[in-house]
């Protein structure tokens, strides 16, 4: 089992360049993939995307790519005119718009993002290969993390099942003597009125059956108990389950909410609060879980 919530790393030197490739991931309803990286290496965004996608399901995934070139061999740098262009333009909008100082110069523009690039870009199998290599260490060290951040998950989850199933067990212990209490209590209130004489056998009989078949919560604890196996059994499962947990924890909520409403004894009411508060408390871990 696996957290959403992870950070990966990579620094590889290949073919006189440094790639650094840094991977955040967050809890997310859906896959929702940011990538960062130099304007020259845009044609890598397709590939990289795959990857990621790959190794990771679901989440706010940002990547962030550079790649430094160090070789001591001379450099063909190139100024992207056009790019350069763009920004000027919309300095000089900012400079109208809020009265602010002309101090635009060559050094300031130089120094924008992107602005000089390396045109040694004429082999992108090159590139790409390393790239790839150094994002498959970022995702394996991200997916390390992912999985260590889903133990605790899971320890913490498996901690809370615990505690809700020991709930059911006492809530069935209750249950069990809810019929004879109704019966005993009938019989007081009808001997207080002094109706014992009127009302017969039969009647209450066919009272205390009314009230059983209302109030009986045994095929919702059966219900329950059930989906807390299932549940322990989802925690050793691999693969993405975060969705799959959060329906069942649903599931168990509405089980729980039907012995509340059937179940007529405080008690039963005041264990059924504690199921629900341990099963909120397991619904925001589950947002968590990819």
């Amino acid at each position: 089992m696996k957290s959403m919530t992870g950070f990966g790393r990579a620094k590889l030197e290949k073919n006189d360049r440094i790639y650094r490739i840094e991977i955040k991931s967050v809890n997310h309803k859906y896959s929702d993939i940011s990538i960062k990286m130099p304007r020259y290496l845009s044609f890598l965004e397709d590939k990289v995307r795959q990857l990621v996608t790959k190794g990771i399901s679901r989440g706010k995934i940002e990547v962030y790519i550079n790649v430094k070139n160090v070789s001591s061999g001379s450099k063909n740098v190139v100024v992207d005119k056009e790019l350069a262009k763009g920004y000027i333009s919309e300095m000089h909008e900012l400079i109208k718009m809020y009265n602010l100082k002309d101090d635009i110069s060559v050094t300031s523009i130089m120094r924008l993002p992107d602005i000089i690039t390396n045109s040694d870009i004429e082999d992108e199998e090159l590139y790409w290969n390393a790239t790839k290599e150094a994002l498959e260490i970022a995702l394996e060290a991200i997916s390390d993390a992912k999985e260590n951040e889903g133990e605790k998950l899971k320890i913490d989850i498996e901690a809370r099942l615990e505690t809700i199933s020991k709930y059911v067990e006492i809530v069935k212990e209750k249950s069990s003597g809810l019929i004879e209490e109704y019966k005993t209590k009938l019989m007081n209130r009808i001997n207080e009125l002094g109706a014992n004489n009127i009302i017969d056998e039969n009647r209450i009989g066919m009272e205390v059956v009314l009230f059983a078949d209302k109030s009986s919560i045994c095929e919702e604890v059966t219900r329950l108990n059930s989906h807390i196996d299932s549940l322990r059994k989802m925690l050793d499962a691999t693969g993405p389950i975060g969705k799959k947990i959060d329906f069942l924890v649903q599931e168990m909520n509405r089980e729980t909410n039907t012995i509340g409403s059937k179940a007529n004894n405080l008690e039963i009411t005041n264990l059924v609060v504690d199921i629900k508060t341990e099963l909120e408390n397991i619904r925001e871990q589950v947002q968590n879980i990819e």
